[in-house]
């Protein structure tokens, strides 16, 4: 399949930590890709790298343009909407003016009253408290919001962090469907950073496994879910 994004000697650090030490990766486009490791492994500053939120040095090639030196905004206007850890909410702003901020760098304004339309449709609790302020959700709501504000970039790569934290069970199932949904019907490529790695593999494709760093690991989703070191490891 075609690559939508190509990794290639990554390297990020804070300060004088370095956390990347040459990571090179890909995402093939309409796939859904687990980045898995431990707490400390990398993950969620790959993402932050992508997004140049984070000092990093390597190439990053999304859809033949090289990301490096670009801003977070010329990168999210490219097309690549990251969810971060904590969700990251407007919570003074009601479910809709947070949908609408969602779609701001977008310029088809017609098309954004469907697009909360369709969001709506994903997720019905939304559409329910559509004039309600963001804080006062449920932590499953506000975590389906912010993954509904993504979309309303009309994104080519979601980057989402730990979506499952903090959620009970069903509500995380409910979640995950979504997202498979999402993924097969809208066509928009996936990388998730999850510790809850068992329904990580359920809704990828393929998936990589960091160790301080480095990928140590990296293959089909199945395979690396009947490996039986990374059972012992990360699948329990």
């Amino acid at each position: 399949m075609t690559a939508l994004l190509e990794v290639n000697d990554l390297r990020a650090q804070y300060g004088a930590v370095r956390v990347l030490h040459g990571m090179s990766f890909s995402l093939a486009e309409g796939d859904v890709t687990a980045l898995l490791g431990s707490n400390g492994a990398g993950k969620t500053t790959t993402l932050r790298a992508i997004c140049n939120s984070v000092a990093h040095t390597g190439d990053m090639i999304f859809d033949g343009v090289n990301l490096r030196g670009k801003t977070t905004e010329a990168i999210v206007k490219l097309g690549i909407a990251h969810v971060p850890q904590g969700r990251g909410t407007f919570t003074r702003l009601t479910v809709e003016e947070n949908l609408q901020l969602g779609a701001m760098v977008r310029r088809d304004r017609p098309g954004i009253g469907s697009d909360i339309d369709r969001m709506y449709g994903y997720f019905p609790k939304l559409k329910e408290r559509r004039t309600q302020q963001a804080g006062t959700l449920s932590g499953g709501e506000q975590q389906m919001l912010a993954v509904a504000r993504a979309l309303m970039l009309r994104p080519r790569l979601m980057l989402l962090d730990e979506p499952s934290f903090g959620l009970a069970p069903l509500v995380v199932q409910a979640l995950f469907d979504i997202l498979r949904k999402i993924n097969r019907e809208e066509r928009v490529t996936v990388l998730v950073v999850e510790q809850n790695a068992h329904l990580a593999l359920q809704i990828s494709r393929r998936a990589y496994v960091l160790e301080t760093g480095c990928i140590m690991l990296e293959g089909d989703a199945d395979d690396v879910a009947n490996n039986e070191e990374i059972r012992k490891s990360y699948l329990g």
